[in-house]
């Protein structure tokens, strides 16, 4: 790559539409890279500052000199820094920063952009190696002194400093907040004449608010910039406008408690002026500006209710109640600007006021009551669609804030209306009516009457389902709550939805036979379906069974499908359809149980055919294990004669860490077919063992496996039972080992969770072991183990960071051990006060569950009667 224009011809290509040019010239470039790595950086370095070269070139060699030493993947981005640190001559760092600096003064904007993405690549590497000190400085510089290009690239640097992810960085940032302020705020100023100089700062005050919290807390400097930013939300440029208000975002989520001042001087008039705007762009950020209050003031309440003194307690200032009455008649003014023609998920204006109006409602309770109120009555029979549409919304938007009790008159008087606006001529109002009879279901379900409702309810959402792919959605939502709300009590003779139980079958399989409909909707259906199954009562059973015969012929239609597949949209569709049959079998299973076993058979033919013909990764194979899993489980012993046959399958799937969620659900697997199967497993645990073996050395696989494989370990020992002693010696090394495992009084959040996990596994797995070795008269090779699980336990009631599935666990241990010697060979032990005070700890707490503090009472009985006795005591 020598020669100018050899350099003008491989930085063109690597911009070119043709892919063979493009992936040559890549090839090029990394190749004269890793020739000689400092000549690459100055080539191209000298090609973007080069004033007489063509804009897009120098832009390309700016692109191919940030890539130099930056990526998005994790390792290659340490190795490509490792590059710049170690084998880059400090001439020719020097050289690359000076031209990159200096290119910000470009009259050619590609240039001066691609330069700040290097400058901002290499300060990623630099700054917080304290390795570019005056870079802050000499940008703060061009803001102040420069031409009006290198102002505006010098602001974008500093927003794509700013921006950036990395963690290092964004904690050295810090110590230039003063520098990067300076700089931001003197460009942002209404005094600055150039609107692109204006939006580049407010753009780069708002990546940068996050490192200026000591400036936040002199009041004098924050007084000055929130004046600036205040300013900007009046300027004539919307672009400006947009930054202006998304900076009052940010601030309003960083800094709620140095608020309380500007709310009441400018921001509520500010942002309510701002919602008003006919840019939606800044009306929408207006709006999102009180979505934020919303949030901050439900976590800042959520946070002081779990405080144990005032003193801890976060500044609270009622912002979005003081506003109520202001701020909601916009929010449902907006709410009424719909777009006809608007994408599903396209955000805009009234979209963005009805997130708000649902957080608002959360926020305030009760006092948003009265304006939506207010707002539907005079709105829910205009002749204007878009007034009807945005009555429902709003009435389906207050659902999640004020009491129930509150809310339990206005649902019973609006039931009617809403259910026969399911019939309303406009299918915007009939899918946001969907919607909103979702949310009544889901959060105030109590106000429903079967005797009246349930019916004409139920009618009305499949009318809509099967109208509709638009509503489906929501009319699938609604009913999912439904058969959740009236399932009544597992295995009543009947529920509220038992005489609607078999036309809703009827109704779903109709919708999900359609094999050219919205594939979408087939799979919402079946999840419904699904849900009614789950909840289905007793009399419904003969109809579940019924259903298990439609199931599985559709699922044994599928197979030959896989044949014909000559697209991946074919593929998805195959499989989407595939997993959701065999979710709906799984339901049928679990709820017929033992009455499911004369089709044991054939589930286990086609779904074992399934996995035949599965090619690559999929997700059927998930959806296949869970049915075998409900099926074992009903089957008990008799899965056994499936074993054979399956086995390949679920070894091939312990085996597969290239596919963590298919390899975390054979685990899972594992533990349901032997408890299932009990003594009739023991043939197949070597390779059970050797697969869990492998899986917790593995590094490809997460830490969160390994309880999950530590349990596993138990619930074989607890099928096999003696037969576990060959297991006995390499299992119990692992569990000493993970015993070891803990975390610092500095670790994070999920270092703590993960110890307790692994400690539930631990003990999961020696409860398992104790009860097969006491099973089988076989304690004695226990022994050298006991003072290890001891230390453990003394480990867990030293520790504060604990959970009651690990304390009920540790308590079936503490109670195995103790019934495992019952000649009392572990009185002395069992005398340490540590023990005594774990059990009566657990045993009282009021916030466990009964079966744990059962279980606590049962170790302390076994305890006891340890105590008592005398006989060949084991030293620990």
């Amino acid at each position: 790559m020598e020669g100018s224009s050899d350099i003008n011809t491989v930085l063109t290509n690597s911009l070119s539409p043709d892919a063979t040019l493009r992936h040559a010239a890549e090839q090029q470039l990394s190749q004269a890279a890793v020739t000689n790595f400092s000549q690459y950086l100055v080539t191209l370095v000298q090609e973007l500052a080069n004033e007489s070269a063509q804009s897009h070139i120098r832009a390309a060699a700016g692109i191919a000199l940030k890539n130099a030493f930056s990526a998005r993947e994790f390792a290659r981005q340490a190795e490509l820094q490792a590059k710049w640190l170690q084998q880059t001559d400090q001439d020719t760092k020097t050289r690359v920063k000076q031209l990159t600096l200096e290119t910000l003064a470009s009259s050619s904007t590609q240039a001066s952009q691609a330069s700040a993405q290097v400058i901002a690549a290499i300060a990623t590497i630099e700054l917080p190696r304290n390795e570019w000190p005056d870079l802050m400085h000499a940008l703060v510089k061009n803001v102040s002194e420069g031409s009006e290009h290198q102002k505006q690239a010098s602001l974008t640097t500093i927003g794509f400093i700013c921006e950036s992810q990395d963690v290092d960085l964004r904690n050295s940032l810090v110590q230039h907040s003063n520098a990067i302020l300076t700089a931001v705020v003197q460009g942002a100023r209404k005094e600055e004449p150039n609107r692109e100089v204006r939006l580049a700062a407010i753009t780069a005050l708002g990546d940068s608010l996050e490192f200026v919290g000591n400036n936040f807390k002199h009041e004098g400097e924050r007084n000055y910039i929130m004046q600036v930013i205040c300013e900007a939300t009046q300027a004539e440029d919307s672009r400006i406008q947009q930054g202006a208000y998304g900076c009052l975002n940010r601030i309003m989520a960083l800094y709620y408690e140095n608020m309380r001042f500007y709310m009441e001087k400018a921001l509520f008039g500010l942002t309510i002026l701002g919602m008003k705007s006919d840019d939606e762009d800044v009306a929408k950020l207006a709006v999102e500006f009180w979505s934020t209050v919303c949030e901050e003031e439900i976590a800042i309440e959520d946070d002081n209710a779990q405080v144990e003194s005032s003193e801890q307690m976060r500044p609270f200032y009622n912002f979005a109640r003081v506003a109520t009455l202001e701020v909601v008649p916009v929010l449902l003014q907006l709410l009424t600007k719909q777009d006809e023609d608007a994408a599903d998920d396209e955000y805009n204006i009234s979209r963005a006021a009805y997130q708000c109006l649902q957080l608002y409602s959360q926020a305030v309770g009760a006092a948003i009551i009265q304006p939506v109120i207010q707002f539907v009555e005079a709105n829910l029979r205009a002749d204007d669609w878009h007034l009807r549409d945005a009555a429902v919304s709003a009435f389906g938007a207050m659902m999640d804030g004020p009491e129930e009790k509150l809310l339990e008159p206005i649902v019973k008087s609006g039931m009617q209306p809403l259910i026969g606006m399911m019939e309303d001529p406009s299918l915007h109002v009939r899918d946001s009516t969907a919607y909103a009879l979702g949310r009544i279901t889901e959060t105030c379900s109590e106000v429903i009457d079967p005797a009246v409702h349930l019916d004409p309810l139920i009618t009305s959402l499949f009318n809509g389902l099967m109208s509709s792919p638009r509503m489906a959605a929501s009319c699938c939502w609604a009913l999912m709550n439904l058969a959740e709300r009236f399932g009544g009590e597992y295995g009543a003779a009947q529920n509220p939805i038992t005489p609607h139980f078999n036309q809703c079958v009827t109704n779903l399989l109709a919708v999900t036979a359609k094999l050219d409909g919205d594939a979408t909707v087939r799979t919402a259906a079946y999840e419904v379906l699904n849900v009614f199954v789950q909840n289905a009562a007793n009399d419904s059973l003969p109809a579940v069974a019924s259903l298990s015969d439609v199931i599985l012929q559709r699922l044994e239609e599928t197979l030959p499908l896989q044949s014909q597949v000559v697209s991946v949209e074919d593929k998805i569709t195959l499989e989407d359809m595939q997993t959701s049959l065999c979710t709906v079998l799984q339901a049928i299973i679990q709820r017929l149980d033992k009455e499911i076993t004369p089709q044991g058979d054939r589930i286990m033919q086609v779904l074992l055919q399934l996995l035949n013909t599965i090619n690559g990764k999929s997700a059927v194979p998930e959806g296949v294990f869970a049915a075998i899993s409900g099926l074992a489980n009903a089957m008990e012993e008799d899965f056994a004669k499936y074993m054979d046959a399956f086995a390949p399958f679920l070894y091939n799937a312990l085996a597969n860490q290239e596919e963590p969620s298919l390899c975390s659900m054979a685990i899972g697997l594992v533990s349901d077919i032997t408890r299932s199967m009990g003594e009739r497993s023991q043939p197949y645990c070597d390779q059970f063992m050797n697969y869990l073996l492998n899986n917790l050395r593995s590094t490809a696989l997460a830490n969160q496996f390994k309880p999950a494989i530590l349990q596993c370990f138990g619930d074989i020992a607890g099928a096999i039972g003696g037969h576990f002693e060959a297991y006995l010696s390499v299992v119990a090394v692992v569990l000493q080992q993970a015993a070891t495992v803990t975390a610092s009084a500095e670790g994070s959040y999920e270092m703590f969770d993960y110890v307790i996990s692994l400690r539930e596994g631990i003990m999961d797995a020696w409860g398992g072991i104790i009860g097969a070795m006491k099973g089988s008269d076989k304690t004695n090779v226990l022994e050298p183990y006991v003072q290890s699980i001891f230390e453990l336990l003394n480990t867990i009631a030293q520790d504060p960071n604990r959970s009651e599935a690990l304390m009920r666990a540790a308590m079936g241990v503490i109670g195995d051990l103790a019934d495992a010697y019952p000649n009392g060979q572990l009185a002395e032990v069992f005398r340490q006060d540590w023990i005594t005070a774990m059990i009566k700890e657990t045993r009282s707490n009021r916030e466990f569950q009964q079966r744990t503090i059962e279980t606590a009472r049962w170790a302390r009985e076994q305890v006891k009667r340890q105590i008592s006795g005398t006989q060949g005591m084991i030293q620990t």
